[in-house]
């Protein structure tokens, strides 16, 4: 075996450069938790050039017709081929392609297996990017999408019908199926991301009231220096405060203000934007769920993600070049 592992070595051309590491980017969550609504964002403020996404729920073993006689969801490690997934991330966070297959959510089959090649940044959304540590150890920055529960399911509900042909009585039986799986096995998640996301109505809002957020800044990695941004006149878009975790540790809160004016979440997001060095106009379509349909605490939680992104990119250079 030595042998043949030396002629396998020998076989790859001595002059061939690595590619240099891509900038992995985790957002796990439950379903209809949000998480293709800020893939896009990202993809919409970085140019989608230069970023390839990844979704791990095209990693499920069974279609949707042979899931009905078995015994656990999708949301079950065992109906996904975790080894696979895992692979597929060791080769992505090292610059290499892969052979990605493909579940059609619309309608519940798996279609022909797509070559993904590395860019600039890649972000890999789904049920389970960070279930395991070797997952967990491709990410340079994860994110956990935790919106209040009556949310996600109002989400699910909407989604589903209208893309995937269920029923709102359909959905939430399937909501009720999962739910033990998803409290076993994907909020577990939340405690190994870097930032968690929490979309939900203020206390005491009207139901047409707009969501707000709290952007959970874990000390697992550096966050941005928000003072420029974090002003008296500001405090009715944004303001930060420290917090306990639901583990008990300190942790800091961006609290973010959907009933804000406008105009002033616009020049918080002007200053944030500015600060990062972006080579290109802030995209209009920022913070958008649906055409015409737009959200300012998903605009400001894109930011602060693409800053994570923006600076892993940076410590990858450095660590490249010496």
């Amino acid at each position: 075996m030595p042998d043949k592992l030396i002629t396998m070595s020998r076989a790859e051309s001595p002059a061939q450069v690595s590619p240099r590491r891509p900038v992995m980017l985790a957002i796990a969550g439950d379903s209809a938790a949000g998480k293709t609504t800020l893939t896009a964002g990202l993809v919409e403020a970085l140019g989608p050039e230069r970023v390839t996404g990844v979704c791990v729920d095209d990693y499920h073993r069974y279609d949707r017709e042979e899931r009905r006689s078995l015994p656990f969801t999708p949301l079950h490690p065992d109906c996904n081929y975790i080894e696979i997934m895992e692979q597929h991330l060791r080769q992505l966070a090292t610059g290499q392609p892969i052979l990605k297959p493909v579940y059609d959510h619309a309608t519940g089959t798996f279609g022909r297996p797509q070559l993904i090649e590395p860019t600039e940044f890649i972000i890999v959304e789904g049920l389970l990017p960070l279930h395991t540590k070797l997952a967990r150890a491709c990410f340079d920055v994860s994110v956990y999408l935790d919106p209040a529960e009556a949310t996600r399911r109002e989400w699910k509900i909407r989604r589903d019908c209208r893309k995937r042909g269920y029923t709102p009585e359909q959905v939430l039986a399937e909501l009720d199926r999962r739910a033990r799986e998803s409290a076993e096995f994907i909020r577990p998640q939340r405690a190994h991301a870097d930032i968690v996301v929490q979309f939900a109505p203020l206390d005491g809002a009207a139901e047409d009231d707009p969501l707000s957020a709290i952007v959970l800044l874990r000390p697992t990695i550096p966050h941005p220096d928000l003072s420029a941004v974090l002003t008296d006149d500001t405090r009715r878009a944004l303001h930060l405060k420290l917090m306990r975790d639901e583990d008990g540790k300190p942790v800091d809160a961006l609290h973010i203000h959907g009933h804000a004016p406008r105009e002033l979440s616009g020049d918080v997001e002007r200053l944030i934007w500015d600060s990062l060095g972006v080579d290109r106009e802030l995209p209009e379509t920022l913070g958008m769920i649906e055409p015409g349909v737009r959200t300012e605490p998903l605009a400001l939680s894109v930011l602060i993600v693409l800053y994570h992104m923006l600076a892993a990119r940076t410590a990858n250079s450095r660590r490249a070049d010496g």
